[in-house]
């Protein structure tokens, strides 16, 4: 059946494609749910974990491992004793207004509300309409490059991932250990099929993208005493290395590069921001490996073209 319905979509690109946006826009929605809840999570767990050692006494003992992130001063906001991103049911911040089935429809319920809660007219963050049309665009652009395949499949799970780890990251500085470390395994298990690269050219990159920042990091620790980025970056970076193989790295960091330095004069200018203000590298990083899934081998083919 599965076979069946994967040889008709790939007869009808056009339907593919469709199909494959409007999953993207339901995606996208959740992936909302993903960014605003998971980190408040970690945040839960890493206070649960540091109140149980002051507790027994090992007040002086490391952070956990996923903390490397500098935790906010205050207190999170009041949780329900069971949160996670099933549970509860979304609602309006201001006055705890529960989301309807008619207001969660990606995109259409934020305009039909004209950004506002029905309830209490508080404006709707821009950002949940963004995160669902960006999704469904690149889930529909997956479709279109790989059609229904194995390749089109394991596209979808990474670019989805790539979302919630980019704007999680503009929040927080942090990308979350719960994301990035499936993601990287999941990237090895896609290519033991071959699907994007050989086995070997995954497991070489996942090392070498995480060696690589490592050490950036480090030099640049001994240098200037600071910290230049985050343990995150360098397990994104192994993800990536860990889908599309060991040859694609110096082209992500590249990009990445110099999409990041762009970005960042540009905010200096527009925003007159100091450059001293941290930038996160995380969305750079992630903007770079969807460039390079969707059209690293023909980019990089043009400009070797350019030095024969």
């Amino acid at each position: 059946m599965t076979a069946d319905l994967a040889s008709a979509l790939q007869g009808a690109p056009a339907l593919l494609v469709a199909a494959s946006a409007v999953l993207g826009l339901v995606i996208g929605s959740f992936l909302n749910v993903v960014i605003h809840r998971l980190p408040r999570m970690m945040e839960r767990n890493w206070r649960a974990e540091c109140a149980s050692l002051l507790d027994s006494g090992l007040a002086g003992a490391p952070l956990p491992h996923d903390a490397h992130a500098e935790a906010p001063a205050a207190p999170p906001d009041a949780l329900p004793a069971r949160y996670n991103l099933l549970v509860p049911r979304s609602s309006c911040p201001a006055c705890a207004h529960p989301i309807r089935m008619i207001e969660n429809v990606p995109v259409l319920s934020w305009l039909g509300l004209r950004g506002r809660c029905s309830v209490c007219k508080t404006p709707i963050s821009l950002r949940y309409p963004v995160v669902e049309a960006l999704t469904g665009l690149l889930f529909g652009l997956a479709a279109w490059r790989f059609g229904a395949s194995a390749a089109g499949l394991g596209a979808l799970c990474l670019l989805g991932a790539l979302v919630a780890l980019t704007f999680i990251d503009i929040d927080t500085f942090q990308l979350p250990d719960a994301i990035t470390l499936p993601l990287l395994w999941l990237g090895i298990l896609f290519n033991l099929g071959d699907t994007f690269v050989d086995l070997r050219s995954a497991v070489t990159g996942a090392m070498a993208g995480y060696l690589c920042l490592w050490s950036v990091y480090w030099l640049f620790k001994f240098a200037t005493g600071k910290e230049g980025m985050g343990f995150g970056d360098f397990k994104l970076l192994a993800a990536l290395g860990a889908w599309l193989g060991w040859k694609m790295l110096p082209f992500i960091v590249l990009t990445s590069s110099v999409v990041g330095a762009v970005a960042g004069i540009a905010l200096m200018v527009v925003k007159r921001r100091g450059s001293q203000v941290p930038i996160p590298f995380g969305p750079y990083l992630a903007a770079a490996g969807a460039i390079a899934l969707f059209a690293g081998d023909a980019l990089i083919d043009r400009y070797l073209l350019l030095f024969p």
